[in-house]
């Protein structure tokens, strides 16, 4: 049995599991929606000109206060957008699957039984230190 074989298998399977091909759709819509691909390069340029005004050793309180609010409602355009909606829901359910992959395999290599390890290993209760649940 050859582990990097199966390793490339399993990454073609990835590839054909259903959540792959709904990031691959979202992440596309994503890139090829010029609405929001400005509004993505608007928030940058918002962002760095506010770093820019906070670093400075004589500071603009004023300008400061209305940076940040022009950043906070392109991040709320941004975040309200359709394709961004549908990315981030796809982008979680994918890196969910390959975080179940991942605990798979870190406890196979610590000697558990790949049939029956726990995918909530680690899991503290407290969902506010935690990336999602499995």
């Amino acid at each position: 049995m050859d582990v990097i074989q199966l390793t490339r298998d399993l990454g073609k399977a990835i590839q054909a599991d259903e959540r792959y091909a709904d990031y691959i759709r979202a992440r596309v819509a994503n890139d090829n929606d010029t609405e929001l691909q400005n509004l993505i390069e608007q928030f940058n340029r918002g962002r760095a000109s506010l770093n820019n005004e906070v670093s400075k050793s004589v500071r603009d309180e004023e300008k400061i206060e209305s940076l940040k609010n022009t950043v906070g409602e392109l991040y709320s355009k941004i975040m309200s957008n359709e394709h961004m909606t549908a990315y981030n829901d796809a982008k979680s359910e994918m890196d969910n699957l390959l975080r179940q992959i991942t605990t798979i395999i870190n406890m196979s290599a610590n000697g558990e039984d790949p049939d029956t390890c726990d995918m909530n290993y680690g899991c503290t209760g407290n969902c506010a230190s935690c990336g999602g649940c499995h």
